[in-house]
């Protein structure tokens, strides 16, 4: 009695510990998730965040009439409170947006004129005092002082009318406010396009703080959006961009993973309590279901509430896959507890782990923390089964793998077997898939995986409008970047790129187009002399104060095919020039490490899914008593990957950063599937092996209530590959011959593996 209190106490402990973890875990759908970890383009961009600030934030406000925003003096102070507002927002390393744009020009134009008057007062005096320490007369000194003051007037006078062609500089003469920012047929002038992008469009750009992890981006975009629709703009006002998507890609995630293990523990407790072998009274036939259900979910919950508990967040692949565990993972629960001979099923759970641990392979910290979340939640399943497998009730059955006794010989299930020929063609079809794989496109860009988030939509919207949806910058770095060479050479990469790629790039902010006024060959001091007249957060958004750092920030679409974005990107870089003695240029942006990212995948794709075969078929070799076994799960696993690529190919479907380490997934069917038919011959345990396999299948398919396009399309490649790994099992297996039937007296007979009861 004791022992049972304290054992319900430890539980009670462990199950108030798991759910305090889990009330504290948090999901990360950053887009570092998906780029390849330790690759230079990543450390190039956190580098290019670090100086100017993260992928920003759009808020894109239309009018109903062209200039309505700009030339409307109520409305354009308006813009200009939001603007300052949202500089001042925690987590806002830059604000970037028309209102400013043209307060800093007011100031700056008035600071011209402050310095002519300046000047012109100064060429007076100084004629004046000159001409009377020379003896002239007051009024010929005066006389001097005038005319010194009309030769300045001549000298700038021209200038400013040009300069100022519309008036006094201020936000209240929308006459000025026009000829600052827009042409004269009404188009915006070029150098201020990625802030009027349209002439009845503006767009401010929020840069959020380099390293805000996931939950202060979502916050930052919550405050981004009540700040904009609180700002009474005569215009409609759409909040988008990448940490928008990502930010909405959790929210999406965290409101579908308790439908998603919902269903699942329905569809696998219906299973449990529909098989008639349960019999017994209502009470005996709830706890049998209650009883693996609670094992598997106490496994696969240790490894999210440790996370919780130790402030790390988990990837959304991940957190998906877990809940779709339950179907796989129950089974081995019942196996666990309803076998004599534990060595296979154990080799088995751990095999299964192997398989799902592989996947940490992969270059990306998505793909990689999916594997090592899954493989330790699996192993923790299985320690958890042997645990507590003395307290099973007293009418679990191993449904998944009912056996008969040794004293009832079993009956042969006939079925339909293929020939030669038919193996033969099975065989080609999975060696096809296997080479198809290599020419297999891969969808591996971030914002792909977030399909079915309405902030997708939203910032494909503001794509079409300002003609990008990331950036990709051009980096120079060394000793002085405000120096003539260092600027000539960033104003020929700008242009070159925008030459040979225009149709595909769209130019956003540079220092050489913010001193384009300067010509061609300015030099040292004029270059100095102009970025002091810039304002200070666009001198900020283009270099670094110390000056060793220089931007050129050009839009690209990051919906491409990513392969096609891929080969621009390795274009780009062979066109730069060759960058001056002492200087280094690389390229940085959410775009150029997604091209990275699908570049790592494409080349790894063979590793990664014979990599998680390997792993599992090595785990049976070691655990299993009949090594053949273990070959014939490697086989399984070979022929239902490559049946897979096969469909694939066959069907125009690209795998994701997920289903292209099939292999790895397949593995675990293959292997559970091989290692059960092995252990019996009998129709009813190969009926009953066939539940185990439509359960899982149910389980993955589960996934598809989601609305995020990747887990449904996951939900499908996963339902399909375990019934790809059920076919294979059975081929490998072959077909079911009698067995000869040992007298019930013989002293020496093995033990069956399974049975069908469990002692209290």
């Amino acid at each position: 009695m004791r022992a049972r209190v304290v054992a319900a106490v430890l539980l009670l402990a462990v199950v108030a510990g798991i759910g305090g973890g889990l009330a504290q875990l948090r999901v990360d759908t950053g887009t570092e998730q998906f780029l390849p970890a330790g690759a230079p383009s990543v450390q190039a961009t956190a580098d290019a965040a670090a100086a100017v600030g993260g992928d920003p934030v759009v808020v894109l406000a239309r009018s109903p009439v062209p200039a309505g925003l700009l030339a409307d003096p109520d409305q354009l102070l308006r813009l200009l409170r939001l603007e300052g507002g949202l500089a001042k927002t925690p987590d806002v390393a830059a604000v970037y947006g028309p209102a400013t744009v043209l307060n800093q020009v007011v100031g700056s134009a008035r600071g011209l004129l402050a310095q002519i008057a300046g000047r012109r007062d100064g060429a007076r005096e100084a004629a004046r005092a000159e001409a009377g320490r020379g003896g002239a007369a007051p009024a010929d000194a005066a006389r001097a002082g005038d005319d010194a003051a009309a030769a300045v007037d001549r000298r700038y006078a021209p200038l400013v009318v040009s300069a100022l062609p519309a008036g006094v500089p201020t936000l209240r003469n929308p006459d000025f406010v026009r000829a600052a920012i827009l042409e004269p047929d009404g188009a915006p002038k070029p150098r201020w396009r990625f802030v009027v992008p349209t002439a009845d469009t503006v767009a401010v750009l929020v840069r959020p703080r380099a390293g805000l992890d996931q939950a202060g981006t979502a916050a930052l975009v919550d405050a981004i959006r009540a700040q904009a629709s609180g700002a009474g703009l005569a215009a409609e006002v759409t909040v988008a961009g990448v940490p928008a998507v990502t930010s909405g890609l959790a929210r999406a995630v965290t409101r579908d993973l308790p439908l998603v293990a919902g269903l699942v523990a329905l569809v696998v407790a219906a299973r449990f309590w529909l098989v008639p072998a349960l019999g017994g009274s209502r009470r005996q036939r709830v706890r049998s279901v209650v009883w693996p259900l609670g094992v598997s979910a106490l496994g696969a919950s240790v490894v999210p509430a440790a996370a919780g508990w130790a402030g790390v967040p988990l990837s959304f692949g991940a957190l998906a896959l877990l809940p779709a565990l339950l179907g796989v993972g129950t089974s081995f629960v019942l196996y666990l507890a309803s076998a004599r001979d534990r060595r296979p099923v154990v080799a088995l759970g751990l095999a299964a782990a192997a398989g799902f641990g592989a996947l940490a392979v992969s270059p990306l910290p998505f793909v990689r923390q999916l594997g090592v979340v899954l493989g330790l939640g699996f192993a923790l399943t299985v320690l958890a089964a042997l645990s507590l497998r003395r307290w099973a009730p007293r009418d679990v059955s191993d449904v998944a793998s009912q056996t008969p006794s040794v004293r009832n010989p079993p009956s042969i299930m006939r079925r339909p077997w293929p020939g030669r020929l038919g193996i033969v063609a099975l065989v080609l079809a999975a060696a096809g898939g296997w080479i198809g794989l290599g020419g297999l496109g891969v969808t591996a860009n971030p914002l792909d995986l977030a399909r079915g988030v309405p902030e997708l939509e939203d910032a494909r919207a503001v794509d079409r409008t300002l003609g990008s949806s990331g950036e990709l910058s051009i980096v120079l770095r060394g000793p002085d970047v405000l120096s003539p060479e260092a600027f000539a050479w960033s104003r020929a990469a700008s242009r070159g790129v925008l030459a040979a790629h225009g149709d595909r790039v769209r130019p956003v902010v540079s220092l050489s187009d913010q001193l384009g006024f300067l010509g061609d060959t300015p030099t040292a001091g004029q270059i100095r002399a102009g970025v002091a007249l810039l304002p200070d957060y666009l001198r900020d958004a283009v270099s670094t104060p110390d000056g060793h750092l220089a931007l050129t920030i050009v839009g690209v679409r990051l919906d491409d095919d990513l392969g096609a974005q891929a080969d621009l990107v390795d274009a780009v870089r062979a066109e730069l020039p060759p960058p001056p003695p002492g200087y280094t240029a690389d390229l940085a942006g959410l775009p150029v490490a997604a091209a990275d990212g699908y570049r790592a995948i494409s080349a790894e794709r063979y590793l990664a899914n014979l990599t998680g075969i390997a792993a599992a078929g090595l785990v049976l070799a070691i655990g299993l008593r009949r090594r053949g076994d273990a070959v014939r799960a490697v086989l399984a696993a070979l022929l239902a990957t490559g049946w897979g690529f096969a469909l694939m190919a066959a069907t125009g479907t690209e795998p994701t950063t997920l289903t292209v380490a099939l292999g790895a997934l397949v593995a675990v069917g293959a292997s559970e599937f091989v290692v059960l038919l092995r252990l019996d011959a009998g129709a009813r345990h190969r009926r009953s092996v066939a539940v185990a396999a439509a359960t899982a299948a149910v389980g993955y398919a589960a996934l598809a209530v989601s609305g995020l396009w990747v887990l449904r399309d996951l939900a499908l490649v996963l339902t399909v590959s375990v019934v790809l790994a059920y076919l294979a099992a059975l081929l490998v297996t072959g077909p079911p011959t009698p067995r000869r039937t040992p007298p019930p007296d013989r002293t020496d007979a093995t033990p069956d593996p399974v049975r069908t009861e469990v002692p209290a």
